[in-house]
C-alpha cells in the first residue's frame, strides 16, 4: 500500500488529498505524476524519519522525473537523509548534483557549508590545523555563495564569516 494511503496524521492526510487532486487536474503527463506520488511518498516518509523508504521512493521518482528542476530538488532531499545519516560525503555528492541541475539553490549551498564546518569542527578539536582550515574555507566559499542568491538568509552564517575572517566584504547587503 502507498505510503500516501497509510498516513494516520490529519496534516498528511490533508496534504495527500490536496496533492492528489492537484495531480488529477494538472495538465501533465502520467510519468510527471507518478514522480510526483513518489516525490510525495518519499517526503511524507522522510518526515517520519522512514529513511530507507524515503530513498527508495526518490529514487523511484528521479527515473521518472523528466524536468531538470524537479529532479534537482529530489536530489536535495536524497543529500538530507544522508545528512540525517551522518554520511556526509554523500551528502555532500547528492548535493552537488542537485546544484548541477539548479545552480540556483541556496539551500544546498547553505548545506554543504554546513557539512564543511561540521568537519572543521571535528578536525579543529583532534588538532588537525590544516585539515580545519582547509574545511573552514569550503565553508565560507558555499556561505559566501548562498549568501548572494539569498542575502537577507544565514544571518549566523554572514556573522561568522565576518568574524572569522572569511568574507568579503561584497557579500554583504
Amino acid at each position: 500500500m502507498p505510503r500516501s494511503q497509510r498516513n494516520d496524521n490529519f496534516i498528511d492526510k490533508s496534504f495527500t488529498v490536496m496533492a492528489d487532486l492537484i495531480l488529477k487536474v494538472l495538465p501533465t503527463n502520467r510519468r510527471a505524476k507518478e514522480a510526483f506520488a513518489y516525490y510525495r511518498d518519499g517526503m511524507s516518509a522522510q518526515a517520519d524519519g522512514e529513511y530507507a523508504e524515503a530513498l527508495e521512493n526518490y529514487e523511484e521518482a528521479l527515473t521518472l522525473e523528466d524536468d531538470p528542476n524537479d529532479k534537482a530538488f529530489i536530489l536535495y532531499n536524497m543529500a538530507l537523509v544522508f545528512a540525517s545519516n551522518g554520511d556526509h560525503a554523500k551528502a555532500l555528492d547528492f548535493y552537488g548534483q542537485a546544484l548541477d541541475l539548479n545552480s540556483k539553490m541556496p539551500q544546498a549551498l547553505n548545506n554543504m557549508a554546513v557539512i564543511h564546518h561540521h568537519l572543521g569542527s571535528i578536525a579543529e578539536e583532534s588538532g588537525d590545523a590544516d585539515e580545519a582550515d582547509r574545511c573552514f574555507d569550503q565553508a565560507a566559499d558555499f556561505w559566501g555563495k548562498a549568501i548572494r542568491l539569498a542575502p537577507n538568509n544565514y544571518i549566523e552564517a554572514q556573522n561568522w564569516l565576518k568574524t572569522s575572517g572569511r568574507g568579503s566584504v561584497d557579500v554583504y547587503f
